[in-house]
């Protein structure tokens, strides 16, 4: 490898939790391939760790609620025109926006027309809704990544240069996870009932969900007198609104709280009970039953915007309905109560259920990172 290669500088852009995860496993892998490449940009607290270099820190792109979006709007265009005269002045070799499409989109077509290579990871829903997005990811990027196999097709047809991947975490959680182990490690005793709850990782989601969830634990430790119930939390703000919410919904069942570890949850537990999102995924590779529900205010907004019959992945991926998903009105904690209950049963429907989640698994469980890696320096090298 040549001297220009091994002093290689990317800059690089994750807006939330889940892109951090992916952006820290690609900056380990691709450190193992090329040591002395640089990394710089706006990294989560996981890329840091890889020694990502800070322009900005990805938590400054936490926002609330919709009011907070148009408050940090103005802030949000000036981070994206500091980091483009940035990149430009110090002539980045490449650059990689992970997710964050409504960011990261901008920033790669200012520095495409400057003659910087892009690259996009993680495809925005364009199958699902704002399809006519694909124009700007065309005059955007060099390159996209995509997780689900289905992308690469669409990309295929508009000639944009795409590599489908994989996901990561179907490389990283095993395909048989093991539920003794994950009690063990969380203090769980063994043969409990026990509910994850993943009320989301925005605020928003929090103040929206918790109560429901919350009240269907509830419903279901009427069920289940020995229930057990752990709920990870994305950050401390999180936690917060979610255990004043709970002072408003006596719930008898022990409570564990847990910073992240939401994998460990899943796999530790019975029956999950999530939003959707990276989070029903990952679910799904833990081969934990669950069940998606989600509510949001504008949800006409959604529903005008939005093509496609479902929210959740595991459903998106099968292409059918798989998962049961309870949307705005059907939001409901009895009626997502009575759907629960039966997941508890270790019967042939959940048996069937795992084994439609463990062949997903391997669907895209493609060695991701070093796929990842092999399409970046390809680029680089042409």
């Amino acid at each position: 490898m040549n001297n220009k290669q091994q002093s290689l500088v990317i800059g690089i852009v994750s807006g939330e939790i889940s892109g951090d995860i992916l952006g820290a496993n690609l900056i380990r892998k691709f450190k193992e391939k090329v040591p002395n490449t640089r990394f710089i940009g706006v990294p989560g607290p996981l890329m840091r760790t890889e020694g990502c270099e800070v322009l900005y820190k990805m938590e400054e792109f936490a926002v609330i609620g919709f009011n907070d979006i148009l408050k940090k709007i103005f802030k949000f265009l000036l981070i994206r025109k500091k980091l483009i005269k940035y990149f430009n002045k110090f002539k980045i070799d490449l650059f990689i926006g992970i997710d964050a499409p409504d960011f990261n989109l901008n920033l790669e077509k200012h520095l495409k027309s400057k003659g910087i290579k892009t690259i996009h990871y993680v495809s925005p829903s364009i199958w699902a809704w704002r399809k006519k997005r694909i124009i700007k990811i065309k005059k955007s990027t060099n390159l996209i990544l995509v997780l689900l196999p289905f992308e690469k097709a669409i990309y295929d047809k508009f000639n944009i240069k795409c590599c489908f991947i994989g996901h990561s975490a179907a490389d990283e959680i095993p395909l048989k996870p093991n539920r003794d182990e994950a009690r063990i490690k969380l203090n769980i005793p063994k043969n409990v009932k026990c509910l994850a709850i993943l009320p989301g990782s925005r605020y928003s989601e929090i103040e929206m969900l918790s109560g429901i969830f919350l009240k269907t634990a509830k419903i279901l430790q009427k069920q289940f007198t020995d229930l057990h119930i752990i709920v990870p939390l994305a950050n401390k703000l999180c936690r917060q609104k979610f255990e004043d919410i709970k002072k408003t919904i006596l719930i008898d069942a022990p409570i564990l709280f847990l910073d992240g570890q939401a994998r460990d949850a899943m796999t530790a537990a019975n029956v999950t009970l999530l939003t959707s999102g990276t989070a029903s995924l990952e679910c799904m590779l833990t081969k934990c039953p669950m069940i998606v529900a989600y509510k949001m205010k504008l949800f006409w907004i959604a529903k005008i915007l939005v093509k496609t019959p479902y929210i959740s992945l595991p459903n998106i991926l099968a292409q059918k309905e798989i998962v049961k998903e309870f949307l705005q009105k059907k939001c409901q904690p009895d009626k997502i109560a009575q759907q629960l209950i039966p997941l508890f049963n270790e019967d042939k429907n959940i048996f069937k259920l795992k084994q439609t989640f463990l062949k997903l698994h391997n669907l895209i469980r493609c060695d991701s990172d070093n796929k990842a890696v092999n399409a970046i320096l390809k680029l680089i090298k042409n």
